[in-house]
């Protein structure tokens, strides 16, 4: 929570909130958003260089994320875990569940591709619901399945990203 006395991007960071943290020196949200944005920005390079890669598979989806995290986080790319039995976060399904209902919405969402079974704008909005609910990662599900969803429209659909700035401002 943000006290209204400091500025916007101030909030220091806990211990949880820095646990993978590849850089000691940055303490605040502000710092760790700008880092986070830098290492986004290479992720989406990469991802539009990437033309012929069947972007519903596991491998993909966890590539991506670690492209657009991994410069930032040791465990970018890599599924939640459970810690002494117990999932790290409350967020999600169980972390033993994350593979399973990962290929099982890839393999329904190759499935709606084929059939046509919805227009694109809106496939790409049930996977995004699905894939953040699923929470795959410790942190950056939204992002990372905010930018899936884009790279379905234009990889497979051939169509073009969800201009997210039009939807906010109408």
């Amino acid at each position: 929570m943000n006290n209204l006395a400091e500025p916007e991007g101030a909030t220091l960071l806990d211990s949880d909130e820095k646990e993978g943290l590849r850089f000691a020196h940055i303490t605040t949200r502000g710092e760790l958003d700008q880092l986070e944005q830098a290492n986004i920005v290479e992720g989406l390079r990469w991802l539009k260089k990437q033309n012929n890669t069947d972007t519903l598979s596991v491998k993909f989806v966890c590539d991506l994320h670690k492209r657009l995290f991994g410069q930032v986080w040791k465990w970018a790319g890599t599924f939640r875990q459970l810690h002494n039995g117990l999932a790290e976060k409350n967020i999600g399904v169980d972390p033993i569940q994350i593979a399973i209902q990962l290929r099982q919405l890839l393999d329904d969402t190759r499935y709606w591709i084929a059939h046509k079974t919805y227009r694109s704008i809106e496939l790409a909005a049930r996977f995004h619901h699905k894939l953040v609910s699923i929470h795959a990662f410790p942190n950056g599900n939204g992002r990372h399945s905010r930018i899936m969803a884009d790279a379905i429209l234009t990889k497979p659909f051939r169509g073009a990203p969800i201009d997210r700035a039009r939807i906010q401002a109408g």
